[in-house]
């Protein structure tokens, strides 16, 4: 599949076979590392979405956004949908400081991931989707 068939919904492709096309698109570190992260979401949340937004992001939601699979020439950014709500007591948040609502973490070429740090960030961001669906109810 090429990067021009990677669009919201063409060819009846689901969210997650549209993720597998892009990671094996990049062929790079950035496919290996959103292939990783993704890997550390399915294990934190077996139960996680996965959706194909805005002209080819991945996304994974569990009652809503968790956050984002962006790939850009030299960074992955893994932006967090109410990532200023929180608590992020190992620093991962690195990017998009500055709004009110979204953080995000950007990773580039040979940096490692904290993954208990990460798995702690995706329930926390689970738990906050879930109590804001539990109010709405």
């Amino acid at each position: 599949m090429k990067k021009s068939d990677l669009k919201d919904g063409e060819g009846g492709h689901s969210p997650s076979q549209l993720i597998d096309a892009r990671i094996k698109e990049l062929s790079d570190w950035r496919g290996k590392t959103l292939s990783h992260v993704r890997a550390l979401i399915k294990q934190t949340d077996p139960d996680v979405v996965e959706e194909w937004k805005w002209r080819g992001v991945p996304v994974w939601s569990h009652d809503g956004i968790i956050c984002t699979g962006e790939t850009y020439k030299s960074v992955v950014k893994l932006t967090f949908a109410k990532g200023a709500s929180l608590e992020d007591a190992s620093r991962l948040f690195n990017s998009s400081l500055e709004g009110n609502t979204r953080r995000a973490i950007d990773l580039h070429e040979a940096e490692e991931i904290d993954e208990d740090a990460f798995k702690a960030l995706i329930r926390a961001a689970i738990a906050l989707n879930e109590s804001k669906t539990r109010k709405a109810s």
